[in-house]
């Protein structure tokens, strides 16, 4: 089974040369000529159309395993079922551009680096796992750290003081009111019984597409009230145009319902909407992606290498 032998090379961000050799020589074999960025592989090809995934995985929490129905395992679904139907795909032999980058889960350097250097194509589709729905609606987002102060009192005596971690909550429930936030990491506090005056929040925050980044910055100024903030990684969502349809195109004449969706979290594809005309689409569920939960519908690969199969017939003649 490809899947299981693409799970099986782990691939943590910073460490995928070994599945990054494995595919290069699987494409070769396909009679692809394989082009090499620092932090990407891709075919060499002038397509309009770029199919890409990422490489890497975040730190392997469990192997892989299968029940016949699903896989399991680190990196199954987040995105090595999609890199499964993209060598599927290729063996029949296809003309869109195939590229797969390196750090998606990290920083985005393949992602970032292919958007500087490649020059062909004016579309992608960012392949994630979306159980097979259209993401034509990508939010954008920000990271956000608060340090949150207050004042120190006697763990007896709260009215004295004013409670960090208390204003941290507050705080959080003020932005939920804004925005689609998830705090990430929290910490402040002592074993002093002492009632904490500082304690520093870390919080995705995601921005709906049609909402422009300025006007969230300037809604996250009350945070001023709190404490020290610091806002990193921010960038604008998009909507998906000509491409959206193209795959929805390919989805129909493979035999498939049709749905569309929204994409909540950080992808590659925020990184090539400045310069291509992008969708996020694939198989599995991203829910569990990340977890000790992690799986995938065996069945969904088949589907989403038939679908790229279709859509390389499109846009032969498109």
């Amino acid at each position: 089974m490809l899947l299981k032998k693409l799970v099986e090379i782990e691939s943590p961000s910073g460490n995928e040369e070994e599945l990054k050799n494995f595919i290069k020589d699987f494409l070769a074999s396909c009679g692809y000529e394989i082009v090499e960025g620092e932090h990407f592989i891709s075919t060499k090809s002038k397509s309009e159309l770029i199919i890409t995934t990422h490489l890497d995985t975040t730190a392997v929490k469990s192997p892989f395993s299968t029940d016949e129905v699903y896989a399991y395992g680190t990196g199954v679904c987040d995105a090595k079922a999609s890199i499964a139907a993209i060598l599927e795909a290729a063996e029949r032999g296809v003309d869109f551009t195939i590229a797969f980058f390196c750090d998606e889960e990290e920083d985005g350097k393949g992602s970032r680096e292919f958007a500087e250097k490649w020059k062909y194509g004016r579309m992608a589709v960012v392949m994630e796992p979306t159980d097979l729905k259209i993401a034509s609606r990508h939010f954008g987002n920000l990271d956000l750290t608060v340090e949150v102060r207050g004042i120190q009192s006697h763990g007896s005596f709260p009215e004295a003081g004013v409670n960090a971690i208390e204003r941290a909550f507050e705080m959080i429930n003020e932005l939920k009111r804004h925005f689609k936030v998830t705090p990430l990491k929290i910490r402040g506090g002592s074993e002093d019984h002492v009632i904490p005056d500082h304690c520093t929040v870390k919080l995705d925050v995601m921005i709906e597409p049609e909402v422009k980044l300025d006007e969230v910055l300037k809604k996250l100024e009350f945070l001023r009230d709190y404490g020290h903030y610091a806002v990193s990684n921010a960038c604008d969502g998009f909507v998906s145009r000509e491409v959206a349809g193209l795959l929805e195109r390919a989805m129909r004449s493979a035999g498939v319902d049709v749905e569309y969706s929204v994409m909540p979290s950080w992808t590659d594809a925020l990184n090539l909407k400045n310069r291509y005309d992008v969708v996020v689409w694939g198989p599995g569920e991203m829910q569990n992606c990340h977890t000790v939960m992690e799986r995938v519908r065996l069945k969904d690969i088949e589907i989403a290498r038939d679908v790229l199969i279709k859509l390389n017939e499109i846009i032969r003649q498109y």
